[in-house]
């Protein structure tokens, strides 16, 4: 049959996926719905969070959307707070705050949490003064300056009525927070639990400031505590940076109490300069050394900075003019409308489970792989006929479907169960941007499989490379990436390794991260992509080029090996003239010597089928399908061990219909014989020649019309012994009738047809029966040239029977080169033997050649009564002076006799002759057998080569 187009070769290969994953169907199954159970998990969890937070008491009380719909007067009035609602409910006016100072904490470190549940103002003890630190240029006019930064006030009780008036006071707090509360955050210091405080230059025992505050439907007055502010000049800005440096970076106790520093630099009365220091270390416990890498790292809590400006821009004013100001009355949120209250779980397990959960196919990629390359059955596939791109057409499509449906039903229930990562983004958008990655995906798990050739080193890499990479985004990529200081080329670098871009996607999808989701992000939709500000579009820039660069890759190295070795070969396929001469003229020198060597060494049959072969290559033979022309292998040494020669000097021909037998010891050299002409490893020198085409440029078109019987069984377990048949027969070209004769022919050849054997998976075979199917796959479809690896081991003496029955007739039409350790065999199969020993082909011929030319001896059994032995030892001298006996036992005797000069007429005449006077119960004349001359001629290579 003729070879199989790609279309053909396609076709067949997508067959016998599917034949294999529809029997793997459970483990496909469990793997594409595993999105499924954790977007379940995490939506019913959150569901429960839902429910629980809806019936809970706090929910319930205060939830009146109609009192907080009404324009009353009180939240008109000029007076601190206003409505509170929940987010639930729309709020037409927003409540008004005074600003308010941040000030440090007066108690260590050690008393910091006991700061979050503070009592009233009346339990806390006298507060140390709260510490500015100013420099400048000019220490007079700043002296100046800050001398009006405080405004004054009677000493005793105050009590104010209205806002207006009470902007006029410098509030301050010291509360930490570990969560920003939004827009509730703004009046998180007027409840009445919390500490205030106003600051004044100098406090008298009785200060207290107290002011009305409505808090919705309820009204109460707040207390604010005096506190001395002192502002401290120091020399120069260095001085006061290293204070400040101390203080927040080496935690000092001392200077981290430092409120804010003012540095006026040049200012004076007609310039105005300033650059404000504020203390940082008080945005937030989950940003601080507390927990430096956690995952629940929320937006800064307010640092309330407007204040520290205001303040020094009215001492400004008041010194240059000594009037105007500018009165910062409140601040307020902005009105906002009803919403309903949603809770995003997916802020607990943050952005790696989702990196985690994406990338959980590469290590399914990358082992199917790499499973096929350690079992090598994609060499076999090959050496049957199939094409380079239709093996990674079909992997391809196989390993896309898969990561398509992964990651349609990872976004169908992701938005079904609320997970604001896949809800507020549109399908298109996830969907082009999803599938840019699972490609990527899928041609870096390729390009990784030409790197490994074992499935557990694979797979346990690989789930290693996949947890590393969801923490290396989480704690190495997003801090370098949320460094506005840093260049955005850094990020755009880093994102060319694939799970850097899969964290960049993750990241942009998601929203801030906050367990009660109140922000305006509305998620990416397809118009957001084309946006510089996201990143998408340089990110599907950077998938597509690395996906196409990974896919050249792995065709390269799939070729060659190696990048070495695919230079090599490149720039050896167009040599400059200088050296192409002089590298052609050296291995012309080698080989000649070679020749030389080899000619000294073999014996006249292998140099007679070595003048066969260069006659052949002078004038070509298309009866011959098989010339071997000086084949050598060499394995170079590794760890310091000495070179192996395995095939030296091996020249031979072999034409149609003939069987040619390789006989040897174990390590002769034959099964590196078979690999060389099969195309699994290259010729160190030399070449051969398969129906007129090289084995070192042609083997795609040798792999169309050859079979070939590896001397281990390469075999799907999952598969039958028929399927395996149709797939190879496809494979050949065979379609519809044609085919199922010839599987149904081959089956019946090797008797693996009766009793349903043939529909039984391979997993179920013996390892005879497996030997036979092996022996089938390489026959069918007519191949040209068949190369059999120890085809009858393991069988059983009738399976052997049918098994030589089945090769006698295959071999009518075609070339057959046969390895085997059975003498047996090698008479029964074999037109033509040769005896490899040490990587040399020693002899060559027929068997009764063989046996005629290394036998070299008859052997001469006589059984008679237990007195004559002597008799007849003296009888055989007679006819062979040159006789030895081998053999003694109970008037049993054996004798080699040399066959030079010696007639067989004259050893019947001799012993019939005998048999008048002796006492012969039996005798008999024996030739030397292909197993005799196989030993002698292995022997005495062996004497040879020592």
């Amino acid at each position: 049959m003729g070879s199989a187009n790609c279309l053909a070769q396609t076709n067949a290969l997508f067959r016998k996926n599917l034949v294999i994953q529809r029997r793997n169907c459970r483990a496909n199954c469990c793997l594409v719905c595993f999105p499924f159970l954790i977007c379940l998990l995490l939506g019913g969890t959150q569901l429960i969070v839902i429910l629980a937070y809806r019936s809970s008491g706090a929910h319930k009380s205060g939830f009146d959307c109609g009192y907080c719909t009404a324009s009353t007067k009180s939240s008109i009035e000029n007076r601190v707070g206003g409505l509170q609602c929940p987010i639930e409910c729309p709020l037409p006016i927003a409540p008004k705050w005074p600003p308010v100072l941040q000030l440090p904490l007066d108690s260590g470190p050690e008393d910091e949490l006991g700061s979050f549940n503070s009592t009233n103002v009346t339990d806390t003890p006298k507060h140390s003064p709260e510490r500015f630190l100013v420099t400048g240029t000019n220490q007079p006019f700043a002296e100046s300056v800050m001398s009006n930064m405080l405004p004054k006030h009677d000493d005793g009780l105050k009590f104010v009525a209205d806002i207006s008036t009470l902007a006029d006071f410098v509030l301050g707090t010291n509360a930490v927070r570990a969560l920003s509360r939004g827009a509730d955050e703004l009046g998180s210091d007027f409840d009445q639990y919390s500490h205030l405080f106003f600051l004044q230059s100098n406090c008298t025992a009785n200060s207290k400031l107290s002011f009305p505050v409505q808090e919705g439907r309820s009204n109460f007055t707040k207390d604010a505590e005096c506190i001395e502010g002192l502002f401290l000049w120091r020399q120069s800005s260095s001085i006061m940076n290293s204070e400040l440096y101390r203080g927040y970076c080496q935690e000092d106790k001392e200077t981290n109490k430092i409120a804010s520093a003012y540095d006026l630099t040049s200012s004076d009365l007609n310039n105005f300069n300033l650059v404000v220091s504020y203390n940082s270390t008080y945005k937030g416990v989950t940003q601080s050394s507390v927990l430096p890498l956690s995952p629940l790292s929320f937006a800064p809590i307010m640092l309330r900075l407007p204040r520290l400006l205001n303040l020094v821009s009215n001492a400004y004013l008041q010194l240059r003019t000594g009037g105007p100001k500018m009165q910062f009355e409140f601040v307020k949120d902005m009105p906002r409308a009803q919403s309903e209250m949603t809770i995003d779980i997916s802020f607990l397990v943050g952005r790696v489970v989702f990196v985690w959960m994406i990338m959980l196919l590469f290590p399914v990629i990358l082992s199917n792989l790499v499973y096929e390359k350690q079992q090598k059955l994609r060499t076999i596939m090959k050496m049957h006929g199939l094409g380079d791109v239709a093996y990674w057409t079909i992997s391809y499509c196989y390993f896309l479907l898969l990561s398509l449906l992964y990651m349609i039903i990872l976004i169908v229930f992701g938005k079904g169960a609320g997970i604001m990562l896949f809800k507020l983004s549109d399908y298109k958008a996830l969907f082009v941007v999803y599938f840019a990655y699972m490609n990527l995906q899928i041609s870096f798990a390729f390009l990784m499989a030409t790197y490994f050739s074992n499935v557990r080193t694979a797979s346990v890499t690989a789930y290693l490379f996949t947890i590393g990479s969801g923490y290396l985004g989480e704690y190495l990529f997003r801090p370098i990436f949320e460094d506005m200081s840093l260049s955005r080329s850094w990020t755009t670098l880093m994102e060319f390794f694939p799970p850097f871009a899969l964290y960049r996607i993750i990241y942009e999808f998601s929203p801030p991260p906050s367990p009660f989701y109140r922000t305006d992000f509305s998620g990416i939709h397809w118009g957001d992509l084309s946006d510089r500000k996201n990143g998408m579009k340089d990110i599907l820039i950077i998938m597509a080029l690395e996906w196409a660069t990974f896919l050249l890759l792995t065709f390269f190295l799939d070729e060659f090996g190696t990048l070495g070795n695919g230079i090599r070969k490149m720039v050896s396929v167009c040599p400059s003239n200088v050296d192409g001469s002089s590298q052609a003229s050296q291995k012309q020198t080698i080989q000649l010597q070679e020749f030389e060597y080899s000619v000294e060494m073999d014996r006249t049959d292998v140099l007679r089928e070595r003048e066969i072969v260069e006659q052949l290559l002078q004038e070509s033979d298309s009866s011959y399908s098989i010339i071997c022309d000086n084949l050598k292998k060499v394995y170079h040494g590794q760890d310091g061990n000495a070179e192996k020669i395995a095939v030296t000097g091996l020249s031979l021909s072999m034409q149609h219909g003939q069987c040619f037998g390789i006989l040897g010891p174990n390590g002769a050299g034959k099964t590196s014989l078979i690999s060389m002409l099969t195309g699994f490893t290259k010729p160190t020198s030399g070449t051969a020649y398969i129906n007129g085409m090289d084995i070192r440029s042609d083997m795609d078109r040798i792999y169309t019309g050859i079979g070939v019987c590896p001397q281990f069984d390469l075999l799907w377990e999952t598969l039958t012994g028929r399927e395996h048949l149709l797939f190879y027969g496809r494979l050949k070209n065979l379609r519809c009738a044609a085919l199922d004769r010839a599987v149904e022919q081959s089956l019946k050849s090797v008797r693996l047809f009766d009793g349903g054997v043939a529909d039984k998976r391979v997993a179920e075979y013996s390892g005879g029966m497996k030997r036979r199917l092996s022996v089938a796959i390489s026959l069918i479809g007519d191949p040209k040239v068949v190369y059999m690896d120890e085809p009858s081991s393991g069988l059983d003496p009738a399976s052997r029977r049918a098994l030589w029955n089945a090769v006698l007739s295959a071999k009518q039409n075609r070339a057959i080169i046969l390895t085997t350790h059975s003498m047996e065999e090698a008479e029964a199969l074999c037109d033509k033997i040769g005896i490899m020993v040490n990587g040399r082909l020693q002899c060559i011929g027929t068997s009764t050649e063989l046996k005629a030319k290394y036998g070299g001896t008859y052997v001469l059994t006589i059984t008679t009564a237990a007195g004559e032995e002597e008799v007849v030892e003296q009888l055989v001298q007679s006819l062979c002076p040159a006789a030895n006996r081998i053999y003694r036992i109970a008037g049993t005797q054996k004798f080699e006799m040399p066959k030079q000069g010696l007639r067989i007429s004259q050893v019947f005449q001799a012993m019939q002759h005998a048999k008048g006077w002796l006492n012969i119960a039996a005798w008999g004349l024996s030739d030397a057998t292909l197993e005799d001359a196989f030993i002698k001629v292995a022997s005495e290579s062996d004497i040879s080569s020592v």
